[in-house]
């Protein structure tokens, strides 16, 4: 490709993240938050949350396979971007449960694709750049800063209902610019069927399982940290700047990952990532001050950062060309959908009996058990 082409399509690629990740800043901190706000229970938080997370590991998998079976990817990228945004439109319309419920699994449905097709892109264009993967994937941090710093002020001088004004505005532009998307087709070697026998090998089951515990151990953090913070007595400005300062952390880790991954394996940021979750969701357990809220937020810099993007690369080092998108599809249905799925029925679910604490405190143990399996799975690949 050529390289005033690929940087072309680095720009648009980058802007993508960068809207993609700018709704992020405002659903994750703020949409339970939202809800909480219209009175509804911690279950029915929880199973908004299941209900997206459900969409995660299915639509994926589904939109992936057709990509890579007909050739399409880059026309279902372009029609889920523009549908998910005008279904949006319907939580203008409603507050009561059962109808949200309604709007959240179609909602899902084309929006769950999105991110995993666009690490397929990006594993495309970057082609054997692909170990500086971060530095295209911090414009999703650097916006993800911004919306959540901006955003707390912004409720905290409004009302909380102003995210689904700023949620679809975002969704606008990324749709309009989803457009201009490359579509790099990929020359046919083997057959679809063979190559989807890959994702079947022990190595890539056990490493899927591992990530989806390290999804689950999340799931009280990104369903209930905003709520666990008002609780505990902290404004929206508190909670916007403390989800800001995970992802600055975080964008410092994408930044350089090109340099992390010359110095240190795959299998050994997997691993450490996995330890330091299981320390970061402990003090947790304990932590009320605000600094030690915030020091523990730093932590995201390794428990999101590393892990995600070596996990990325990961993926798209076992799979074949020709199942890239699956194989992405795949891995984030089995993380971000299946494991924070379970992640946030389990809280959802113990929200109102356990409290937030003692949910940390699980959520710990189960990061600690992911990390020893997937070390356990290393030493036995490598004989020892």
């Amino acid at each position: 490709m050529d390289k005033n082409f690929r940087n072309s399509f680095k720009f648009i690629i980058g802007s993508q993240y960068f809207l993609y990740f700018s709704v992020m800043g405002i659903f994750l901190p703020y949409f339970n938050l939202y809800c909480y706000h219209l009175k509804f229970s911690g279950f029915q938080i929880g199973i908004l949350s299941a209900i997206r997370s459900v969409a995660l590991v299915l639509f994926p998998l589904v939109w992936g396979a057709l990509a890579d079976r007909f050739k399409i990817r880059r026309p279902i990228y372009i029609s889920c971007n523009f549908i998910s945004t005008a279904i949006w439109v319907f939580y203008f319309y409603t507050t009561d449960f059962w109808p949200m419920l309604v709007i959240t699994v179609f909602y899902g449905i084309f929006y769950s694709p999105i991110i995993s097709f666009l690490e397929a892109f990006t594993m495309d264009v970057l082609g054997t750049e692909k170990k500086s993967y971060g530095r295209l994937r911090a414009w999703g941090t650097i916006a993800f800063i911004t919306t959540v710093i901006m955003l707390g002020r912004i409720i905290d001088l409004y009302s909380i209902e102003i995210i689904l004004v700023f949620i679809f505005a975002v969704s606008i532009a990324q749709a309009v610019i989803s457009t201009k998307i490359p579509d790099i087709q990929i020359k046919k070697q083997t057959s679809f069927s063979v190559n989807v026998k890959v994702l079947l090998k022990p190595r890539f089951t056990v490493f899927l399982f591992c990530a989806f515990l390290m999804l689950v151990s999340h799931g009280t953090y990104y369903g209930f940290y905003s709520i666990h913070l008002e609780n505990l007595g902290y404004g929206n400005t508190f909670i916007g700047i403390s989800w800001a300062l995970a992802s600055i952390a975080e964008i410092l880790v994408m930044i350089k990952s090109d340099s992390i991954f010359k110095r240190f394996s795959m299998d050994n940021v997997l691993v450490f990532s996995f330890m330091v979750a299981a320390l970061r969701w402990f003090g947790l357990f304990f932590a009320i001050s605000p600094a030690a809220l915030l020091l523990l937020q730093i932590f995201h810099a390794v428990t999101y950062g590393t892990f995600h993007v070596a996990s990325i690369l990961y993926i798209d080092s076992l799979t074949p060309d020709e199942t890239k998108t699956l194989g992405q599809a795949v891995n984030n249905a089995t993380t971000y959908g299946l494991g924070l799925m379970v992640g946030f029925f389990i809280s959802g679910y113990l929200f109102e009996t356990m409290g937030l604490f003692k949910l940390f405190m699980i959520s710990s143990l189960i990061a600690l058990g992911g990390g020893v399996l997937l070390k356990c799975s290393q030493v036995m690949d490598r004989g020892e």
